[in-house]
């Protein structure tokens, strides 16, 4: 055996692994390009997680750059990549991370008897040959001083005695992290616990444990905390609980519970800079298009909001009567200072860095330009509104294939829309006029046209979301909008097994202009799946699902 808990961890420490850019962006519609799952690696990095899951190398070649390029770029931080115990994943992810100077591997294969039944296909034995076979090669092909993690898919629904059979295996091969999948939110934390303090008992002395759980209950959260107190010294987690169907344990929750309840788990360090929360937070709501709800824990909107007179007594003569921690803590300034058109970059750069956002150069001049602009259309700057350009710009990294160059629409009450368009689709200027039931649908409809006969195919609406980022009349207004290919529907119009959704944002005080640019930088996302250069869900990351 291996005799260690695991490259990098402290004994004692809880290694927080963000798994956002892997199973967070299986969320149906959530798919990311590789310049956005780099903006989210770098603020990952900054938060300080201590290791990044980049994507499923295997799944698709735009997942393969992304984990790539995030392997480069990101240093001091594990980069892990996932694969199934399979001839060609194992492969495919080592040769994605082997450029990062802390490459972590993570394989897995399902264990329960329904998974081995009826998905696999194939026996208890079987399946932990695999899982010897794949953790072996991992170990020789990646040395012994990098990590290979092992996954029971499934584990809380699998036979005791064979799981820990399967994990005593594995340890023996090699891996010197073994993970306890929720894989469907089944577990309560009681059994959840007892589970993890068998595997803690059997093989804890020779590799890290960690747990990975679903919120299908919404026991996600709780059911980690409740296996660090178990012993778990690795927690599997992602920013605003992103995931696949009810999502998966919440990064900030589970970290502000570890922070805020010293006394209760023992051995609770981490190195998570918890102030870099509320960033995190907002740049995956904006990229991925999923909103945070209000009462959100941590991150929400009335997080720290007190409407109650006793409340708000209360926390005027002491915070600690009703904030068991302060918004500060999480990145929230309880600042309403604005930044206005005279405002100079030196103020400017300030006002990002106490937002959470260290700018310069090149990126803070081309923000700058566009505070200044915004500014002379609107009164005032809020925080709202600086974020939101922030967030703008990470959404903006790679060259785009339909490019908007102006756009009219005459509209009446009662009377329908009529829109014309100019675009350029791959350096080719193209028009195209329509009408609708409204300004937006007559545009959308004039998109499509214009952008049909180039590419063959036009973005198909599935949702379409509407919200102001700041308060006034003269608020900025952000579309969120979730499209399809066109082609990548049946004959009755719905979608084709596996179908991507890639979502696009628009920002604005002109709501149809967000509109817009939120449907055209749908579409960008939907060109590049057809070149690669962008990563979505596809079938293989479906198969993924932990």
């Amino acid at each position: 055996m291996n005799g260690a808990p695991g490259p990098g961890v402290a004994t004692g420490a809880v290694r927080i692994f963000d798994t956002t850019l892997r199973d967070g962006e299986q969320a149906p519609g959530a798919g990311l390009t590789v310049a956005e799952k780099l903006e989210v690696a770098r603020q990952l990095a900054k938060l300080k997680v201590d290791v990044i899951e980049a994507g499923f190398p295997a799944a698709s070649e735009g997942d393969f750059e992304a984990v790539r390029q995030i392997a480069l770029a990101t240093k001091g931080v594990g980069i892990a990549a996932l694969a199934r115990c399979k001839d060609g994943d194992p492969q495919r992810a080592i040769d994605a991370i082997k450029v990062s100077d802390r490459p972590h591997l993570h394989l897995f294969i399902a264990t329960s008897d329904i998974h081995l039944t009826h998905k696999l296909r194939t026996t208890r034995e079987a399946a932990l040959a695999e899982a010897v076979k794949w953790v072996k090669y991992a170990r020789e092909k990646l040395g012994r001083d990098a990590e290979v993690e092992f996954s029971a898919e499934d584990a809380s629904r699998t036979d005791h005695d064979y799981l820990l059979q399967v994990y005593e295996a594995v340890v023996e091969a090699g891996a010197s992290t073994v993970n306890i999948p929720d894989t469907v939110g089944y577990a309560i934390p009681s059994e959840y616990a007892a589970l993890t303090k068998l595997v803690v008992d059997r093989v804890g002395r020779d590799a890290t444990i960690s747990v990975h759980c679903h919120n299908d209950l919404g026991l996600a959260t709780a059911n980690t905390l409740a296996a660090v107190q178990a012993g778990a010294r690795q927690v599997e987690v992602t920013i605003n609980g992103l995931g696949e169907r009810a999502g998966n344990a919440s990064l900030e929750e589970v970290v502000m519970a570890l922070r805020t309840r010293p006394g209760q788990f023992e051995s609770h360090d981490i190195q998570v800079q918890t102030e870099q929360l509320t960033s995190a937070s907002r740049l995956v709501s904006y990229l991925t298009g999923f909103a945070v709800q209000p009462n959100k824990a941590i991150v929400g909107a009335n997080a720290f909001a007190h409407e109650s007179g006793i409340h708000q007594d209360g926390v005027l003569k002491n915070p600690l009567t009703y904030e068991i921690m302060t918004p500060q803590s999480v990145g929230l300034v309880g600042s309403s200072l604005t930044i206005g058109k005279l405002s100079g970059r030196r103020g400017l750069q300030a006002k990002f860095a106490e937002l959470g956002h260290d700018l310069s150069g090149e990126a803070l001049d081309a923000l700058y330009r566009e505070a200044i602009a915004l500014a002379d259309v609107k009164k005032e700057l809020t925080d709202a509104d600086l974020l939101a350009l922030v967030d703008k710009r990470a959404a903006t990294g790679s060259a785009a294939t339909i490019e908007l160059l102006d756009w009219s629409v005459a509209s009446s009450r009662g009377g329908g829309s009529s829109g014309r368009v100019e675009i350029r689709v791959n350096g080719v200027e193209a028009s195209a006029e329509s009408t609708g039931n409204g300004p937006v649908d007559a545009l959308y409809e004039a998109i499509d046209k214009a952008v049909a006969p180039t590419l063959g195919w036009n973005p198909i609406l599935a949702e379409y979301e509407i919200r102001a980022v700041s308060e006034g009349e003269d608020a900025q207004g952000q579309v969120t909008t979730k499209c399809r290919r066109s082609n990548d529907l049946d004959a009755e119009g719905k979608p084709l097994p596996n179908a991507p959704m890639v979502t696009g944002q628009g920002l604005s005080t002109n709501i149809i202009d967000a509109s817009l640019v939120a449907y055209v930088s749908a579409a960008n996302k939907l060109a590049a799946l057809e070149s690669g250069a962008a990563s979505a869900p596809t079938k293989g990351s479906r198969e993924a699902m932990q």
